[in-house]
């Protein structure tokens, strides 16, 4: 049975790591030392224990035999490989690549009480000849569910074969925290405020998250005038992060595609039911 593992540390391929960089990168996980530069922005890892992607991996015994699956992105650092995300919204817009301007975590919102900045926009892609104009870009990665990768990162600092170990725990991406809990929220916060300054929000997941949430649309619309959001897929291919599906949505139909949930059976939820019921306890 397949089991999510790490997909590439502290930026690079996990398959391809030597036993030697495996052990090299657990130490490194597992304590203060100072991690490596990320790859994707030039900076340290500050993403504690450096995990970029995980993956599904099929067994041979105790080690991974080979993956089963796509990477998902845990990481929103890993979305800014080479810039392909300000370069592709720029063009999605309509910006020249020598006019856009870019700036990071520009507080949007602030505390009632404090006044302090209580929220902040990722990133914005702008241009200012004569008239600023400028759209926002929110980038979200996948929480996952189970235990922590402390675990994976035991077993790969002891470990002494070739193979790397088979993931020790079930771990699973957690798409509905992601959808829901996370983004929903910062697209109804933000998105009827840009939505009256005449601005736009777009928003970067990657390709297995906006598949968990129903994928594409069946008539995808590239018309900026037809919504409020700009969804941009890129996809991870080779360990590279390409282009992939856009699409523009209304802000109501994006919120419901974050929303949307099947309830299961009522025969499995009853089944489920029985099995957690216990009898009411009288206190004295």
């Amino acid at each position: 049975m397949s089991r999510y593992g790490i997909a590439e540390w502290y930026g690079r391929p996990f398959l391809d790591l030597s036993p030697h960089d495996r052990r090299r990168f657990s130490k490194v996980a597992l304590t203060d030392q100072t991690p490596p530069p990320c790859p994707f922005r030039a900076m340290p890892c500050n993403k504690r224990g450096g995990v970029c992607t995980i993956q599904p991996y099929e067994p041979d015994g105790d080690h991974i035999s080979h993956a089963a699956g796509h990477p998902v992105i845990v990481c929103p650092v890993r979305f800014e490989q080479q810039q392909i995300l300000i370069r592709w919204l720029a063009e999605v817009v309509g910006f020249s690549p020598e006019a856009t301007l870019v700036a990071r975590e520009i507080p949007f919102m602030l505390g009632t009480k404090t006044r302090k900045p209580a929220g902040k926009i990722d990133l914005v892609v702008a241009q200012d000849q004569h008239v600023l104009t400028w759209f926002g870009l929110e980038i979200q990665a996948v929480y996952f569910s189970g235990p922590g990768m402390d675990v994976e990162f035991e077993a790969l600092r002891d470990g002494q074969s070739d193979q790397p170990p088979f993931p020790r725990r079930i771990r699973r991406p957690d798409w509905r925290s992601s959808s829901a809990k996370r983004l929903a929220p910062q697209l109804q916060i933000k998105g009827p405020t840009l939505r009256r300054w005449h601005s736009k929000i777009a928003v970067a997941v990657d390709k297995p998250f906006f598949a968990s949430i129903g994928g594409p649309s069946g008539m995808p619309s590239h018309d900026l005038d037809s919504g409020d959001v700009i969804w941009l897929v890129p996809e991870l291919s080779n360990n590279r992060l390409e282009r992939g599906h856009w699409e523009v949505l209304t802000l109501e139909a994006s919120t419901e595609k974050l929303l949307s949930a099947k309830a299961i059976p009522r025969q499995e939820f009853e089944q489920a039911l029985r099995r957690k019921l216990t009898p009411l306890i009288e206190t004295q």
